[in-house]
């Protein structure tokens, strides 16, 4: 144990003495954060709006005031015609268009059925998807409220079915809640990763790892010692990153703090053990930060869960997903952070996060004692 602490004491003051990436290391996830958080966001607000309106009836100036006063929508425009609507999308300017045929009211007040026309810019798939949703249920909302004015106004009261949404965990169904989870998984990913790779490939460089080779340490204390400082400052990091959460979104634990940490422990070992891995493969500074950023990064933000859904993917990349163990921190996360859940009712991910920082570290000890030995 004095062994590790000594490598621990030694790493510890190199990493003091090198501010800039400590500073890196400290704050870089609250700026990932902040640009991640801000600029991931999925919630459709204020969709700039293009209005054609033939009718011009009560019926229709109703419905264009719901559109109006959703908040979802802004009617930056009335025209004419349809044939300035093309204008509007390729420069930009307006995601929907919405035209009111002539009749329109005449058609409500028959009894018959009315339609309304909206077009959108498929350009942004996502977005235009959830556009197309938000008028959908906005138009059925709107439809279900006239139709119960009318029959009230009969002294009729229709039957029907009336849904009573209560939405768990999200309450407000905000993309950013949803992301930010993940977001803590990907930035504890590429800063222990990265950090611990270009640490011993720097002492590869100076030459100064071949001089601590000579010392007693065998290649299990030489891998704890080096790995304890970059496991407290990854979470401290952590810590940064919850308290930001915290205060810029709104983002409160509702589980267990310990357990939250002692998942995120299990997660950085494997984390460092990777990058330990990566430092054994290169002998460049450079060339450890390209390969543990990529192989960190880029399965992190496709694989995990972390954006895309898993089981929207096809098959071979949801297995492929199955190697990734952000995948299963980032399930853990969700569970504890949003749902208040216990780490305990994700076992399988948590074994999964075991086995891999078992499995990298076992492979990163056993290549550096191949070295000492060589």
């Amino acid at each position: 144990m004095r062994r590790i602490l000594a490598v621990a004491a030694k790493e510890t003051r190199q990493i003091a003495r090198d501010r800039l990436t400590l500073a890196i290391l400290l704050g870089m996830p609250t700026t990932m954060l902040l640009l991640y958080g801000y600029a991931l966001n999925w919630d459709v607000r204020d969709a700039r709006t293009v209005v054609v309106d033939h009718d011009r009836s009560p019926a229709s100036r109703e419905l264009l005031l719901a559109f109006r006063g959703s908040g979802t929508f802004r009617i930056v425009a009335e025209e004419e015609s349809e044939r300035s609507i093309p204008r509007w999308f390729e420069r930009n300017r307006a995601r929907l268009a919405l035209v009111v045929p002539a009749g329109f009211g005449r058609d409500l007040a028959a009894g018959r059925d009315a339609t309304v026309q909206a077009l959108l810019d498929g350009s942004d798939a996502n977005t235009a998807t959830t556009i197309l949703n938000e008028v959908g249920a906005l138009v059925a909302h709107h439809d279900a409220r006239r139709l119960g004015r009318a029959a009230t106004a009969r002294g009729i009261t229709p039957p029907g079915i009336e849904v009573v949404p209560r939405v768990w965990f999200n309450p407000e169904l905000s993309s950013t809640r949803f992301l930010l989870p993940g977001l803590v998984a990907f930035i504890l990913t590429i800063t222990a990763v990265v950090s611990t790779a270009l640490s011993v490939v720097r002492e590869k460089e100076r030459g100064t790892l071949d001089q601590v080779r000579l010392t007693p340490l065998s290649t299990t204390e030489l891998v704890l010692g080096k790995t304890v400082p970059y496991l407290v400052v990854s979470l401290v990091a952590m810590t940064i990153i919850l308290v930001a959460a915290r205060i810029l979104f709104g983002l409160e634990v509702q589980g267990s703090l310990l357990e939250l940490y002692l998942v995120s422990l299990v997660f950085l070992a494997g984390a460092l053990g990777f990058g330990l891995l990566v430092s054994t493969l290169v002998a460049r500074q450079q060339d450890a930060f390209q390969i543990a950023g990529l192989a960190s990064m880029l399965p992190t933000v496709l694989l995990s869960g972390f954006i895309f859904p898993i089981r929207s993917m096809p098959l071979p990349l949801q297995l492929l997903s199955h190697v990734v163990p952000a995948r299963y921190f980032t399930k853990v996360l969700r569970g504890v952070i949003l749902k208040g859940a216990p780490a305990t009712a994700y076992p399988w991910d948590l074994l999964a996060l075991v086995a891999f920082a078992v499995l990298v570290i076992g492979l990163a000890s056993f290549r550096l004692s191949r070295r000492e030995h060589a």
